[in-house]
């Protein structure tokens, strides 16, 4: 497995923006991904990045979210922008070892969460 650790969370004002990071050891995934969890919701995954380069998001932060990744540093980043309260929850980094067409799957990493809150 992969060891994830996360960092860049905290307040923020709605509108603003916040960028979050997940440092990858072990070994570098086919995938990483970013799932979130708000107060009595369901995990939601919001973004993904294939080590081709492709990414995908969820349509609730499309145009507003960037997921990006540093092969040298096996890093990867989240940039949020035009941050709304409903996007308040706790951010998690995840990774997987498989992929189908562009859909990531068995996810078997996971990092220890950040909490983004919007006000």
């Amino acid at each position: 497995h992969v060891q994830l650790v996360e960092s860049g969370g905290g307040p923020v004002q709605a509108g603003g923006s916040l960028r979050l990071s997940c440092a990858a050891s072990g070994y570098s995934s086919v995938c990483m991904g970013r799932f979130r969890q708000a107060p009595g919701k369901g995990r939601e995954g919001i973004a993904t990045f294939l080590n081709d380069g492709t990414t995908t998001y969820a349509d609730s932060v499309k145009g507003r979210f960037t997921v990006s990744k540093d092969n040298a540093k096996n890093t990867l980043y989240l940039q949020m922008n035009s941050l709304k309260p409903e996007d308040t929850a706790m951010y998690y980094c995840a990774a997987a070892d498989a992929y189908v067409g562009r859909a990531c799957v068995r996810w078997n990493s996971w990092g220890q969460g950040t909490q983004v809150t919007v006000s």
